[in-house]
């Protein structure tokens, strides 16, 4: 009996219909697909576990990938055009962006040179060291620009987890917090698990992305396996996912 009450879930086996809204999927822009036939590959596996909806946000941040709305618009075209020719018209690819936010960061909400997500929300990220010196200053003009921050990967900034309450005072602040689903498997190490999971149960937790840069990551989020407990903690989230962006 104890056995079966602590049986393990493939997490995959529940993301028929999820919409993904984080990847990098999108051919040589960032540190995901390197070109056509990566994009290709990613979303043939997405397909295999019945994810179909993809919002792929490649990274903008001014040192080390300066991607422009032509660049990412260009990337997409050539993945949409290469997924009609091959029939596969049932995939939904949309892009956005990851912002970092920067020094840059601002000056792109000012000059209208972002993308929003159904032009309503910003998928923002900070540098894994420290929290950015405009950091509460950025977030607060994206609201007054009309767009809600979500906050992608809370679990992964180390420098917030002996300061646990720092969670807190982002949702206040109007800011979604976003998990990726690789941090349930220790693909960052069970300390960024532990935080994933502490902020489901506290129900810190928005919205959900897969976060999928290569193969290989995708391969791991297909053998991650949850608790009974932990799936029932997550699936709402995913349920969000779908009402809010499909």
């Amino acid at each position: 009996m104890f056995q079966i009450l602590n049986k393990k879930i493939f997490l995959a086996d529940y993301l028929g219909h999820f919409v993904d809204i984080h990847s990098h999927i999108l051919p040589g822009l960032d540190d995901g697909a390197q070109d056509v036939t990566d994009s290709l590959d990613l979303i043939n596996g997405f397909n295999e576990i019945g994810i179909t909806h993809i919002i792929t946000t490649p990274h903008v941040n001014q040192n080390y990938y300066p991607n422009t709305g032509e660049y990412i618009h260009s990337a997409h075209n050539q993945v949409k055009n290469q997924l009609l020719q091959l029939g596969l018209k049932h995939i939904a690819l949309e892009y956005s962006s990851e912002y970092m936010i920067d020094a840059n960061f601002e000056n792109l909400l000012d000059q209208k040179l972002i993308s929003p997500i159904r032009n309503e929300f910003l998928l923002i990220e900070m540098p894994f060291l420290q929290t950015p010196i405009n950091f509460d200053q950025a977030t607060f003009k994206i609201a007054t620009k009309g767009y809600y921050p979500i906050l992608a990967h809370p679990e992964r900034y180390f420098f917030l987890h002996n300061n646990y309450k720092k969670y807190h005072d982002l949702k206040s602040k109007g800011i979604y917090l976003q998990l990726n689903l690789l941090s349930l498997g220790n693909y960052y190490g069970r300390q960024v698990s532990k935080i994933a999971e502490k902020l489901l149960e506290d129900n810190y937790i928005d919205f959900a992305g897969t976060d999928i840069h290569n193969v290989q990551q995708l391969e791991l989020l297909k053998d991650i396996k949850l608790s009974n407990h932990m799936l029932n903690k997550l699936i709402p989230i995913l349920h969000k996912n779908l009402e809010t962006f499909y």
